[in-house]
């Protein structure tokens, strides 16, 4: 063992070479995390989530040469933690006593655990020092630790020396398991007090020294696919001042800096438009002061066709950034960007660059998220039909896992647990899970109703068949997909209304077992309706005594309903045609969801703990008359109502003002007039917003990343440039179409799986756990992990913040694309 070890170590040593380095020293900023050239240390400046927990960033989390490789810094009750594993609660974050010391105060209340971290430069590392406020308790004693979790893809395939014992971190997770039964996985890697991840590798290489206590290694996907491969120390029994003491060692690569990304838009540009590439730059990098664009020709060769100096774009975040401008070259062909020695992957300037862009999110994602369906693509079956047990009652005070809340009242004629007939139709499963989140699933039908009738969605790819529960991908069948995706919404909302006389919160699965399940959505369930006499595995007939159909959340609340009214008097429009029977039921429910809310108290909110801001009953109450104003021709009752909620429309205008101008044709030439002064401020504030933001449109810098934001931005801003193009120009749209498709922070990747020469290939879908992707999805994409350091993994799907898809985000997607390639024919 000893001789590999050796063998190990002097092989790490001529890998490293002369361009590793230790010796640089960390200091404290102003920003309270620890900084040198090539390393940040973050201490506890993003939080554990309240409703999640376990998100993967959070606590102490190192940044080694541009990525965060390691994070949740902190004490933990659990060795392999998963997402909902206890986490400590966050106190507060001073300035330690000694220099560059940064002190964190956390506790666990509930089992009376209260401590502080303290976070100190150190020679060529930091030193990790916990203080207990009291020696721990027995029973937590052999179960309290502290643990530093590394990121899998930074260490995949790579070795690690526990002490002079080496190890493998292996691709796939396969043990050691505990035998008792518990499913605990057991430590690859224990007994020494030293450990060195990646001894081969200079850019990943990390040592830590325990004082106080033993150092284990960890696999933590044996537990959970999301695991990251944690190094923990357990606190001894009396422990109190130093309980826990590490010394971290990060090697750093002399003088490294980030080479530059340019970033672009990766589905090309038409001719006309404005062409403006990004350059992210290290503030320690040597920037040229020009780039060059070169057309590629047949043989392979590069013709320089266009050499300029960039223009800064200062600083944003951590980063500086200067734009590339190459509007000026409009002929069609096949073209790259070649900077600082790089050239990058080739992009199109060509009249249809755009024309495909929405299509793959209509005929393939949305049909793969169908729920209630088989979905087959050719020769890959994506799910055998799905859920067909829906729904029982979920009962009442609870708050589910996921966020839906149930208070004491049910708003339903139902029991807890009772089975409730006539649900099993319709509807889009909402995201990486199977649930439908019913205000999603209406935004969803909205999206595509408005998208149809602005743009045109014209395009069948996919059959459906509705009675037969199947969907065949890349099979035509003379139907527009787009009014098949809006019946099969329309089917999910109508079937709510007619159970229940209100739009509910949503239909989720029952136990946290079950929703964590990966792979065909049909598999979840076993398709049969329970039956409390019948044992756990018997069946009979249609029924079963498995308690595995999802629960339905019923709580009858005015967001909800008007969300859905606006969703149906939308697509009473679009089905007048193929189905008007299903039109006229959708108008009928319409108005009757809108009526009901139209007196007494609007309280907001939708049902869910999750969301940042409880949603507002007054602005759906909006985007309600103005869908029931369209439909029904200007019909008096809802001009009417529109006018008295021209209040609602200024105080709101940032999200209202796209259903707000939608409303103009069928309103008074005052009604336009009392919008003007809305339209001037929104766009005041938004260019305000935008000064030192080198991107042109909103990002976000909450805990779930922003491309939903920027789409919706994409539209609103279009539709006010149809209606006031003396205000807005198309500039907005098209930057969030860029955006979106590669002109990012952190890499250039298009965020639309398969959309444009290079995309995410790597989502957090239904198939994350084949690290793999859903055709035309869009994922939330650039994540500001504080205080500033902008994130977007290309080869980890499980961090959901940055790569989960979402229906209603990729529907607005469509839209927004659709709307980008209007703005681009005007530039013609």
């Amino acid at each position: 063992m000893k001789r590999i070890a050796s063998a190990l170590l002097a092989t790490a040593t001529i890998m490293a070479g002369p361009v590793a380095t230790q010796g640089q020293t960390l200091r404290v900023t102003p920003a309270q995390t620890l900084e040198a050239q090539g390393i940040t240390v973050i201490v506890d400046q993003n939080e554990f989530s309240p409703i999640f927990f376990d998100e993967k960033n959070a606590g102490i989390q190192i940044v080694l040469h541009g990525e965060r490789i390691a994070t949740d810094g902190a004490v933990r009750l659990d060795a392999t933690p998963e997402q909902w594993a206890a986490v400590p609660a966050f106190l507060g974050r001073t300035l330690g006593a000694s220099p560059n010391q940064v002190l964190v105060r956390s506790e666990y209340k509930d089992v009376n655990l209260g401590y502080s971290v303290k976070v100190t430069a150190e020679g060529d590392g930091f030193r990790i020092a916990v203080d207990l406020d009291k020696p721990l308790p027995p029973s937590l004693a052999g179960k309290a630790g502290f643990n530093l979790d590394f990121l899998p893809t930074a260490y995949f395939g790579k070795t690690f020396m526990m002490g002079q014992d080496p190890g493998l971190f292996p691709r796939h997770p396969t043990g050691p398991m505990a035998k008792d039964g518990s499913g605990d996985p057991l430590p690859l890697a224990e007994g020494a007090n030293a450990i060195t991840l990646s001894p081969e590798d200079p850019m990943t290489r990390v040592s830590i020294t325990s004082d106080t206590a033993p150092l284990k290694l960890y696999d933590a996907r044996n537990r959970a696919q999301n695991g990251w491969f944690v190094v923990r120390s357990l606190i001894p029994a009396g422990a109190k001042e130093n309980a826990i003491v590490w010394h971290v060692r990060p090697n750093v690569v002399k003088d490294w800096v980030r080479q530059p990304v340019v970033s672009f838009n990766q589905a090309g540009y038409t001719p006309g438009r404005p062409k403006v590439a990004l350059i992210e730059l290290d503030p320690n990098f040597k920037a040229p002061a020009e780039a060059e664009l070169v057309k590629l020709s047949p043989d392979g060769s590069k013709v320089p066709v266009l050499r300029a100096k960039t223009q800064s774009r200062g600083r944003w975040m951590r980063y500086n950034y200067a734009a590339f401008d190459f509007s000026s070259v409009r002929e069609p062909g096949v073209y790259a960007i070649s900077y600082a020695g790089q050239t990058t992957n080739p992009f199109r300037i060509s009249a249809d660059a755009y024309d495909r862009i929405w299509q793959t999110s209509l005929d393939t994602f949305l049909a793969e998220q169908m729920d209630h369906m088989g979905i087959r693509e050719q020769y890959r079956v994506w799910s055998s039909p799905s859920h067909l047990d829906d729904a029982r009652q979920a009962p009442p005070n609870i708050v589910h896992f996921d966020g839906y809340k149930m208070g004491p009242e049910l708003d339903s004629p139902f029991k807890a647990g009772e089975h409730i007939p006539g649900l099993a139709v319709g509807g889009w499963q909402d995201a990486g899970d199977y649930d439908i989140q019913t205000p999603q699933n209406a935004s969803v039908v909205r999206d595509l109703v408005w998208a149809r009738e602005l743009f045109g969605l014209d395009w069948d790819e996919t059959s459906v068949d509705e009675k037969a529960r199947a969907v065949e991908i890349r099979k035509p069948d003379g139907i527009e997909d787009s009014i098949q995706q809006i019946r099969h919404g329309t089917l999910q909302l109508l079937a709510q209304y007619k159970v229940f006389g209100h739009a509910i919160v949503g239909i989720i699965d029952p136990t946290l077992r079950q929703y964590a399940h990966l792979g065909d959505a049909g598999s979840q369930t076993d398709g049969l309706v329970y039956d409390a006499s019948l044992d756990p595995t018997e069946r009979k007939g249609a029924a079963s005594g498995a308690q595995d159909d999802r629960w339905a959340f019923t709580t009858d609340l005015p967001a909800n309903n008007l969300i859905v009214a606006a969703a149906l008097a939308g697509s009473s429009r679009a089905l007048a045609d193929s189905d008007p029977a299903m039109a006229g039921e959708a108008l009928a429910a319409a108005k009757a969801l809108w009526a009901k809310q139209q007196t007494g108290d609007i309280k907001p909110g939708d049902g869910r703990d999750d969301s940042s801001s409880p949603r507002s009953a007054q602005a759906a109450n909006v985007a309600a008359t103005v869908e029931l104003l369209i439909t029904t021709r200007g019909e008096k009752v809802y001009a009417d109502r529109l006018r008295q909620l021209l209040p609602v429309i200024q105080q709101n205008f940032e999200w209202l003002g796209d259903a707000a101008v939608r409303a103009i044709p069928f309103m008074d030439a005052g009604y336009r007039k009392h919008l003007v002064p809305s339209v001037r401020k929104m766009k005041a504030k938004v260019d305000a917003d935008l000064v030192d933001n080198p991107f042109g449109v909103p990002i976000s810098e909450g805990s779930w990343a922003g491309s939903n934001q920027v789409v919706s931005f994409g539209t609103t801003m279009y539709l006010l440039h149809q209606h006031f193009p003396d205000i807005v120009g198309t500039d907005y749209t098209l930057s969030a179409i860029d955006y979106v498709l590669g002109r990012h922070p952190a890499n250039n990747l298009s965020l639309v799986s398969t959309v444009g020469t290079a995309s995410k290939l790597i989502g957090y879908g239904h198939n994350r756990a084949d690290y793999s992707f859903i055709p035309g999805g869009l994922v939330p994409g650039v994540l500001i992990v504080k205080p500033d350091f902008p994130e977007a993994k290309t080869d980890w799907p499980f961090l959901w913040f940055e790569n989960e898809y979402t229906v209603s985000t990729t529907s607005a997607y469509i839209l927004a694309a659709r709307a980008a390639m209007a703005a681009a024919a005007e530039a013609r």
